[in-house]
């Protein structure tokens, strides 16, 4: 199965929350959570209890749609994250978060996680110096990821010098402003990730 290209709000929709995948629009009133909660779809009234498969395949909807990733992508990181001694919810979260498209996201260098992906896929970041133009590059503590030289001229990253961050950086990312550099800083605790998940049913999915 391919990469989702159609309506982005109808993937809220779906699952009934806000995903904000829509950059700034999703903070207005022009969200269509704000507008139909309902999900697409069959308009028919129903009282049944979600079953327990429900639930979980709507967690890990949640994950997918919030970062953008396909069923095959989720499905390594999970296995990577089965692997490792410990919270395996947990490293999940961490091994996501740590991807460049959701860090450039996250440093307030894109509106959303989708525009992220694409500024990495067109070469605009660079990480420790060197341009990566590969979105699921997972960063490490130390690692340093700002501007190409040439993209910094640009309007609109002279628009975010002038403004200042709109969102707030989560506490395991450094961002300079002046420089418009962010650095990891440490590896992403749960108290640090605002995502709205609950990981024990996810892994209760993949381990079925």
């Amino acid at each position: 199965m391919g990469r989702y290209t159609g309506p982005s709000c109808r993937l809220c929709r779906q699952v009934g929350e806000k995903l904000f995948l829509k950059g700034e629009r999703c903070y207005t009133p022009k969200c269509a959570i704000e507008k139909r909660r309902r999900p697409p779809g069959d308009r028919r009234q129903t009282r049944r209890r979600p079953s327990d498969y429900s639930l979980r395949l709507r967690e890990k909807q949640k994950v997918r749609y919030t970062f953008g990733i396909m069923e095959s992508q989720l499905a390594r990181y999970m296995g990577k994250a089965q692997l490792q001694k410990g919270n395996t919810g947990q490293y999940l979260i961490q091994l996501l978060e740590r991807r460049l498209d959701n860090v450039v996201y996250r440093l307030n260098f894109a509106d959303s996680r989708k525009q992220g992906r694409q500024l990495v896929n067109h070469g605009h970041i660079q990480v420790n110096g060197r341009k990566l133009d590969i979105p699921s590059a997972i960063l490490r503590p130390g690692d340093q990821v700002t501007w190409k030289p040439q993209t910094k001229e640009k309007e609109f990253v002279k628009e975010l010098t002038a403004s200042g961050p709109k969102r707030t950086v989560p506490g395991w990312l450094n961002l300079d402003t002046s420089s418009l550099t962010g650095q990891v800083v440490t590896l992403p605790e749960g108290t640090e990730v605002d995502l709205k998940v609950d990981t024990r049913l996810i892994v209760e999915y993949y381990s079925r």
